[in-house]
């Protein structure tokens, strides 16, 4: 069960390990292009000029030995050659080897298709030409410019290993020949490796896993098998020469072009294609194909006449290529988990030694973490987790206050952690205000200063501004001068209900039942009367305009996980089980709405008095430690940052719930719109931090609201589109103008 909590962050965008210079684990090897998240050609041709230009300001970039390339790119597509080209424009001795011809992903295009040089707003980087053309012109252009620079460009060879000699230099080996070099560049993409059915006949000459020239193919029968883009424009192309049938294993497609399910559905009625839907390919003859179709809950055997059949089921990973390289991917759970639960023990074991007066035991905790921390860099992602679930044990176990530490703390821990005068909550406060400043700049210049996007720069000025005035300056100073200065007038100041619990301060931000205590313990009116207004007046009235952006612009817990989490964003839970996992938040809603009840009502119904303390030391126990702060910061690294804005924060499930009430009645003013133009590369669906699965909303051109999914309103899906799909703004009327042609969808390609 853990090991499939684990695994739900991997989709079908998951990717190679790379650090911010797109460099592997492998020291001195980079991968770029489609493989590190570059969908579109212009962006792989960015990436590919952008690592050329770190490898060349790199002291030891160029190197004296004629024996050994100063840079050995594998692939000749958009990212490996505008890479090539420029190291070798500054002055580094380059070679490339490529498997098929140069741009091969590009010439096995069908005949004429269109390549579009998007995002229009990006000036193309590097030497490579990029245009609107054809890509018979595209080809030919690029071929003409690698001839004209003399780039050593060798085709029909296959790069079958890389290995790091002891000298430190790469040797990549290839079906011709062995070169070293001192920095190799990975470009091979995605698309050279189509995903196959596995069944039977695949291997046969009549079935092809590319569509190239449907112009071909006249009077057949035709089998196309896939649910996505590519199958449904293969169909429709071959349909009006041929008698085709298009098989799909799902229910539905729903990753579709909302013109291809137009078309798709036109082309049904006129006869010119039949669709079987819950169908799988069993295996292929002369001549014919064997599908067993699922109708009704019944399953049968159907034999149809196939002379060719075209397998358009997208590409895959070269997980095992990658893998024999040793290139790590992301989120492998390499290394030893029994191994890594005894060094946590040993840890474990050795701090309550330590606190029961034997100094010896701290060299245990020591010796125990050093050792995690070895095995992590050595690849034990299992290390890792137990190094996180220590730290944040510690932190949040530690701070529940003297005598209430977990153990093995208990009764020395927080002392141990009050320094200066302050308690540990404070020094607490202080380093998580700090966290959030400085990983919230770096998101900042990520997702708002290198895009220029003024919307992403405001949001983390918005989070990082509320962090330090409300959730530090005014509990922990602003709120005692307020009171000491009497600046709240001299009533409440000498009122001890309210000078004396500076800590409900927080609740001028944090809404029930997020601040759970807005109206428990005896609270001053105002703080009473504020908690009714906050959260039954502001907050509906901020989600009818702004859905659950608090989550994203103001919260302290949000933010945290929007600051340090955002590294790992990309970690999120993906897929329907996740998404059913979400039933959580409705549970601690509940349970908040229930304990608040009994606690209100024990003055009043002395059956309430017992159950209502009892309850409220578990909830403090469970979803104010555990499940805010325990357990969503260690998994941070490993699954993203909103696993409790997610799955368990109250205040979340209940934005959520009346922002789909308002979405309902068509009155709420907030969701994300989607133009004609994405290309399904799946950045957005990647880049979520709640998981949605934003793409097949963008394809259908679909509303992204609180109705269908749990957003939080962050953006980022907005910024990471490559193709300006997405927007907050409502979507523009469809030109009714009449065309010959509709305009080629741009291509995914790196």
């Amino acid at each position: 069960m853990l090991k499939r909590i684990l695994d739900s962050p991997n989709s079908a965008s998951r990717r190679p390990q790379v650090n911010a210079n797109l460099e592997s684990n492998i020291k001195g090897l980079y991968i770029i292009g489609d493989l590190a998240g570059a969908p579109v050609v212009k962006l792989a041709m960015a990436q590919g000029n952008d690592l050329a230009e770190h490898i060349a300001g790199l002291p030891d970039a160029r190197g004296s030995d004629p024996g050994v390339y100063d840079l050995v790119v594998v692939g000749a597509g958009a990212s490996g050659l505008n890479c090539a080209l420029a190291a070798q424009e500054r002055g580094l001795r380059v070679v490339v080897l490529e498997k098929g011809k140069i741009a091969n992903t590009i010439e096995d295009f069908p005949e004429g298709k269109w390549v579009y040089a998007e995002p229009d707003q990006t000036a193309p980087k590097g030497k490579l030409w990029l245009d609107g053309a054809r890509k018979e012109d595209l080809v030919r252009r690029w071929n003409q410019i690698v001839r004209e620079n003399n780039l050593d460009v060798r085709t029909e060879e296959s790069v079958t290993a890389i290995t790091r000699k002891k000298d430190g230099t790469l040797e990549v080996k290839s079906v011709k020949g062995i070169y070293a070099g001192k920095r190799v560049a990975l470009a091979t993409g995605q698309r050279g490796n189509p995903r196959k059915l596995g069944v039977p006949g695949e291997d046969r000459e009549p079935v092809y896993h590319r569509l190239y020239s449907p112009k071909h193919y006249r009077g057949e029968d035709i089998l196309v098998v896939g649910g996505g883009n590519s199958a449904i424009e293969a169909a429709l192309t071959l349909a009006g020469r041929n008698r085709v049938v298009l098989s799909y294993r799902g229910a539905e497609f729903a990753r579709v072009f909302k013109d291809n399910e137009r078309l798709l559905k036109d082309a049904v009625i006129a006869g010119s294609i039949q669709v079987l839907l819950n169908s799988n390919v069993k295996k292929f003859d002369d001549g014919t194909c064997t599908l067993e179709v699922t109708e009704n809950g019944a399953r049968k055997t159907v034999e149809i006449p196939c002379q060719h059949a075209f397998v358009l089921i997208g590409a895959e990973l070269p997980a095992q290529f990658l893998k024999s390289l040793g290139i790590r991917l992301e989120n492998e759970w390499n290394g030893n988990p029994v191994a890594a639960a005894a060094m946590l023990a040993a840890a474990f074991g050795g701090m309550w030694w330590y606190g029961g007066g034997q100094p010896v035991g701290l060299l245990l905790a020591l010796a125990a973490l050093a050792c995690l921390v070895w095995s992590g860099v050595k690849g034990s992602r299992w290390a890792w987790l137990a190094l996180s679930f220590l730290l944040c044990y510690a932190v949040y176990g530690i701070k529940r206050g003297y005598n209430g530490e977990f153990w093995p703390y208990r009764g020395w821990g927080y002392k141990a952690l009050s320094v200066f005068g302050r308690p540990w909550s404070f020094w607490y406060t202080v380093i998580y205000t700090l966290l959030m400043t400085a990983f919230g700049l770096q998101a900042m210049k990520r997702w708002g200063l290198d895009k220029k996007d003024r919307f992403q720069i405001w949001r983390y000025v918005s989070l990082i501004s509320f962090q330090w005035i409300f959730f530090f300056v005014v509990p922990e100073f602003l709120f005692q001068y307020a009171v000491k200065y009497q600046w709240v007038g001299e009533k409440l100041a000498n009122d001890p209900a309210f000078a004396q619990q500076a800590w409900r301060s927080y609740g001028l931000v944090y809404a029930w039942p997020l601040f759970f205590h807005t109206w428990l313990g005896s609270p001053h009116k105002f703080w009473a009367v504020w908690g009714v207004l906050l959260t039954f007046g502001i907050i509906p009235l901020f989600v009818l305009f702004h859905g659950k952006r608090y989550c994203s612009w103001i919260c302290g817990c949000g933010g945290l996980a929007e600051t340090l989490g955002d590294r790992w964003r990309h970690l999120a839970p993906k897929g329907k089980t996740s998404v059913k996992w979400e039933w959580m938040g409705t549970a601690v809603l509940a349970a908040a709405t229930l304990i608040t009840g009994m606690a209100l009502a024990r003055d009043v119904i002395d059956a309430f008095k017992k159950p209502s303390f009892v309850a409220l030391d578990w909830y403090g126990l469970i979803v104010d430690l555990w499940l805010v702060g325990l357990l969503p910061v260690t998994l941070y690294p490993f699954l993203g940052g909103k696993i409790w804005c997610r799955y368990w924060c109250p205040l979340a499930k209940l934005m959520h719930m009346v922002s789909g009430i308002y979405t309902r009645f068509k009155i709420s003013r907030f969701a994300i719109r989607a133009n004609e133009k994405c290309i399904g590369c799946g950045e957005c669906t990647r880049n979520c931090q709640v998981g949605i699965d934003v793409m097949s909303f963008a394809l259908k051109q679909q509303p992204l609201d609180n109705q269908a999914t749990s957003c939080i309103g962050c953006g980022i899906c907005v910024s990471v589109c490559p193709m300006d799909v997405l927007s907050f703004h409502a979507a523009a009327p469809p030109k009714l103008v009449q065309v010959q042609s509709a305009r080629p969808r741009t291509v995914k390609v790196a």
